[in-house]
């Protein structure tokens, strides 16, 4: 525990959560038809949320990435992010199950990467570091 529990350890922690949702924001919000496609095809949500939700999403990434790599409030956005992972978690184990061959759009329409138990590993991986910060958070080289 005491590994995990390192400053160093959980700021590499950070930076990695943080980048890797502020890079998955930026390239939904700069596509948010492309993005808004991606969620449709997934087939979850009714067609009435589609939109508002391709472009709440973004954002919230964003900006829990954000507040995550510069160390403000890291075990509340390692929580938001968590949440988010268990979502996609979520969405991309229904379209399995049901067969879908349809892009993640994880990373908007830039990468076109298709669902599959890969994205659904590297997804549980990342959870991971998340629950190392919100249980040891993080207080080394934060914006106070």
């Amino acid at each position: 525990m005491r590994l995990l529990s390192n400053k160093y350890l959980l700021f590499i922690f950070r930076l990695i959560l943080g980048f890797i949702f502020i890079y998955s924001g930026i390239e939904k919000i700069s596509s948010p038809t492309g993005f808004s496609d991606a969620v449709l095809n997934y087939k979850l949500l009714p067609d009435i949320f589609i939109n508002f939700f391709a472009i709440i999403l973004p954002w919230i990434e964003l900006i829990a990435g954000l507040l995550l790599l510069f160390g403000i409030a890291v075990k509340e956005n390692s929580l938001i992010i968590n949440s988010l992972l268990l979502i996609f978690i979520i969405a991309i184990s229904i379209s399995l199950i049901r067969g879908l061959n349809i892009d993640c759009g994880c990373f908007g329409t830039s990468g076109g990467t298709k669902i599959g138990i890969t994205k659904l590993i590297e997804n549980i991986i990342l959870l991971l570091p998340g629950f190392f910060l919100m249980k040891f958070s993080s207080n080394f080289l934060v914006l106070k």
